[in-house]
């Protein structure tokens, strides 16, 4: 039996002992439900069948950021999870990080602002590196060159603390050198639909989106990606005010 069909097998033996038991819950049933369950399963997994999945059906890392789409709601609230690396991550080149971002945030939010595409951004340090979240409209390669022939120079002492940085620096001399650098580290968007997903890990001979692959292609996506965004995010614009609601039900302040 071929690992692709795994979990297909076991559906299948869940049912005929379901069907051999004439609708009542047997031993085999009760076994195979408390299979995912068993650390002697979950030793298996973690270390012989996806590093086998893996080795088996090679999974590229996938790109970061969202896929562009023809939608037009698609592409308004896109996100972006830019993950950078600190050069220094003890707690001094972590300070360092927190005084580049006070000392320019001035600079940097007004050219967000100029940019305008930029809904919201902030930046945040999580364990060995410096984030930055950000929500825009339209064409990331867009966002990224109108942000840095916005404010290139000043942020390029961000850049300059970031691993790998000084190959984009000056940012305003390396622009698409600069897209590329972003691009690879932003975070990898899981599809908020599961044929998506299947479509994006399919190799040009394959033919099949088969549902049921989900669970596994899943795993060999994150196997490859260990750090994603879960989907696109909600997205919305809100239909009434907090004052306007407050009027609606005449609730005073």
């Amino acid at each position: 039996m071929s690992i692709r069909s795994a979990s297909a097998a076991l559906r299948l033996v869940r049912l005929r002992g379901a069907e051999a038991m004439s609708g009542s819950v047997g031993w085999l049933e009760r076994v195979v439900d408390r299979l995912p369950d068993s650390p002697v399963f979950q030793f298996l997994a973690r270390h012989v069948l996806v590093p086998f999945w893996a080795w088996r059906t090679p999974v590229a890392v996938a790109e970061g950021g969202p896929v562009m789409t023809i939608a037009p709601g698609d592409n308004v609230q896109r996100m972006m999870n830019l993950v950078m690396k600190l050069k220094d991550p003890s707690p001094i080149g972590r300070a360092k990080a927190a005084l580049a971002i006070a000392q320019n945030v001035d600079e940097i939010y007004a050219g967000l602002n100029n940019v305008g595409t930029v809904h919201f951004a902030r930046f945040v340090l999580v364990g060995d590196h410096l984030c930055m979240f950000s929500v825009y409209d339209g064409d990331f390669t867009n966002y990224i060159r109108d942000f840095i022939a916005t404010i290139g120079s000043v942020f390029d002492a961000v850049v300059a603390l970031i691993d790998g940085g000084d190959a984009v620096i000056p940012t305003e001399q390396n622009v698409e050198a600069f897209i590329d650098w972003v691009h690879a580290r932003d975070l990898y968007q899981v599809p908020d639909l599961a044929t998506d997903l299947l479509n994006q890990q399919r190799d040009g001979s394959a033919t099949e989106t088969d549902i049921r692959r989900l669970p596994r292609a899943l795993i060999l996506q994150l196997q490859a990606n260990p750090n994603v965004s879960l989907g696109s995010g909600y997205r919305a614009y809100p239909g009434f005010s907090a004052a306007q609601l407050r009027h609606r039900l005449e609730v005073g302040w």
